[in-house]
């Protein structure tokens, strides 16, 4: 097949000869080829859109992916999948011009010195590479990609290139590389820096968010520096550089987003809050909380992402075992007392705290929050923000609260004696109260409340339980490869005696899913520490933590340990993440 298009009628045959398919199915798309093929649509997406599973045993979805990868192989051509994060998006857009890309349907995707990659979803159509590497002075290296890939990214690669040239005022026969360097940036800014509202930096910011909504992007971050800015994704706990901009550039695009958080654009020496509320490309509705710190070279923001499908996942889902889910369910059915949840920050407090909210929210039962700042605004509670500027702290939040007649309050965090005082107060006179702290473990929990001035014999007589918890990134479930283990492995781990044998442990392998890192998502570990009397016991104001400790584990409480221990016994996560995760005393 020289230099022709790819045919709906080769492909089937090839799937045909593969016992892909059956022949009822190669009939059945036989009769519309010709009508699909007038209209332009790549073969492979008229296939992928049927729906169809192999006829091979076990059976897997032809998907549009899955179809790709096959047509490669069988053509003896290199598969990509590409990775937007690891594309140099300026690099890549100066070599080859958008007109001629679309026209030939081609997208480069990488370059170097001797060297320029392209994808092309065409394997027998060749002639554009002579011609090719002859305008670009380089060796050309040819890929195959999916073509629902090659028609979005040939626009959102060149469109954003283009965004970027012409906020900075760029000529159009002005190399890309001219502006990257200090001194050009210092000129362009004499101009002028690029409005915030300017329709090019308007484009670039819709970019970026969609971007980071499409990559599961817990948080952004904008990053000045002396010749470049950078933006960062956090995924899965791992930060990834997505894109280098014009100092300039970083400047309006951060001025864009504060406008958008209602935050003062004007003022760029001191930090300030702010919140976003958007739509995926999918059409939910997402919350954002944004946050400016001047740096040595200008103002950086942080831009949290808060997923509203996590309000709705059960305990299960958050990653509770009945064991622990059993705890906390009876000690929200308190009317009175307090919980505690604790852990480092991005730990996941903030979602546990409003999961467990949303699971007992009723029209029966008002409930009322203090926090700093509202992290996600849900219609199931009655939500109120911190603002010092006016003399609304926690402790003042808290009173406020009480004459609204509540029947539970949320506490956003614990920081001093007067908010801990309130927290009992409230406590005392009959509700419940929900709040978090910075500690490394349950137990600690406790003594941190001690340290606070609270008194022994208040605590014990309110606080109901106190959950920790830690985030672990969790396996690939498209690469993961089960391995063989025995007890004595889990020596120094201590191997949960209720876990049967053997275990199913996993090591991470990576793959075009989760960007060869091995990892997919993340799962929470918990430790539920619930109030007896033998617990009780221990805790008066000179506390022995390690008395405590043995205490909690004596009337049944679970370490953070045995919860990664569980996870890595199932599949779920490694050994390795789990150490890189517990507190040091638990390893």
């Amino acid at each position: 097949m020289s230099e022709a298009k790819l045919e709906i009628d080769y492909i089937l045959n090839l799937l045909g000869k593969d016992g892909l398919i059956n022949q009822q199915q190669r009939s059945q798309l036989s009769n519309i080829s010709t009508e699909r093929t007038k209209v332009h649509i790549h073969p492979l997406i008229t296939i992928a859109e049927q729906g169809w599973k192999s006829s091979t045993v076990p059976s897997y979805p032809l998907s549009l992916e899955t179809l790709t990868k096959w047509l490669a192989a069988k053509v003896n051509q290199t598969y990509l999948r590409i990775d937007p994060l690891k594309i140099n998006v300026q690099k890549i857009t100066a070599v080859v011009s958008q007109a001629y890309a679309a026209k030939l349907k081609i997208l480069p995707v990488e370059v170097n010195k001797t060297e320029l990659t392209i994808a092309t979803c065409e394997p027998f159509i060749t002639a554009w590479e002579a011609e090719l590497a002859r305008i670009a002075k380089l060796k050309i290296k040819r890929v195959i990609i999916n073509p629902r890939d090659l028609e979005r990214y040939l626009i959102e690669f060149y469109g954003v290139s283009k965004s970027i040239s012409s906020a900075v005022g760029q000529k159009k026969d002005e190399p890309i590389a001219l502006i990257q360097n200090f001194e050009q940036l210092v000129k362009v800014g004499k101009a002028g820096e690029p409005d915030a509202n300017d329709q090019h930096i308007v484009s670039i910011v819709d970019w970026l968010l969609q971007f980071a909504f499409e990559q599961r992007a817990s948080d952004i971050h904008l990053e000045p520096r002396r010749e470049k800015g950078r933006i960062r994704f956090r995924i899965d706990s791992v930060l990834h550089t997505v894109h280098e901009l014009p100092v300039v550039l970083m400047v309006a695009i951060t001025s864009r987003l504060k406008s958008l958080g209602r935050m003062d654009v004007t003022d760029r020496r001191r930090p300030q809050d702010g919140r976003v509320k958007t739509l995926t490309p999918s059409g939910k509705e997402v919350e954002m909380r944004l946050s400016t710190m001047p740096t040595t070279f200008g103002e950086k923001l942080v831009m949290r992402i808060f997923d509203p499908d996590m309000l709705v996942k059960n305990y299960q889902e958050l990653g509770f075992t009945k064991h622990d889910q059993a705890k906390l369910d009876d000690m929200l059915s308190n009317s009175h007392g307090i919980i505690v949840i604790t852990g480092p920050t991005g730990s996941g407090k903030t979602t546990t705290l409003y999961s467990a909210l949303n699971q007992i929210a009723c029209p029966e039962i008002n409930i009322c929050t203090i926090e700093d700042p509202i992290e996600m605004v849900t219609p199931q509670f009655n939500q109120m923000q911190v603002q010092q500027s006016i003399g609304i702290d926690f402790s003042a939040g808290v009173r406020t609260l009480l004459r609204q007649d509540p029947d539970i309050i949320m506490i956003g965090e614990i920081r001093d004696r007067e908010t801990a005082d309130i927290a009992v107060q409230a406590a005392l006179t009959g509700h419940l109260v929900l709040s978090s702290l910075h500690t490394n473990d349950a137990p600690s929990a406790v003594t941190r409340l001690l340290d606070l001035g609270l008194q022994a014999f208040l605590l014990n007589a309110t606080i109901q339980g106190v959950i920790a918890q830690r985030l672990l990134r969790t396996l690939c479930i498209h690469c993961r490869v089960q391995i063989l283990t025995d007890k004595q492995s889990w020596t120094e781990f201590t191997y949960p005696d209720n876990l049967k044998m053997p275990p199913q442990i996993c090591r991470p392998v990576g793959c075009d899913e989760c960007r060869h890192t091995g990892y997919l998502g993340r799962t929470a570990i918990y430790e539920v520490l619930k109030m007896d009397a033998t617990i009780r016991e221990q805790v008066s104001m000179h506390t022995n933590l390690d008395l405590l400790r043995a205490a909690t584990l004596k009337s049944g409480m679970r370490p953070l340990k045995i919860s990664a221990a569980q996870k890595v016994a199932n599949g779920l996560t490694t050994l390795e993440e789990a150490y890189s995760v517990l507190p040091q005393r638990q390893h």
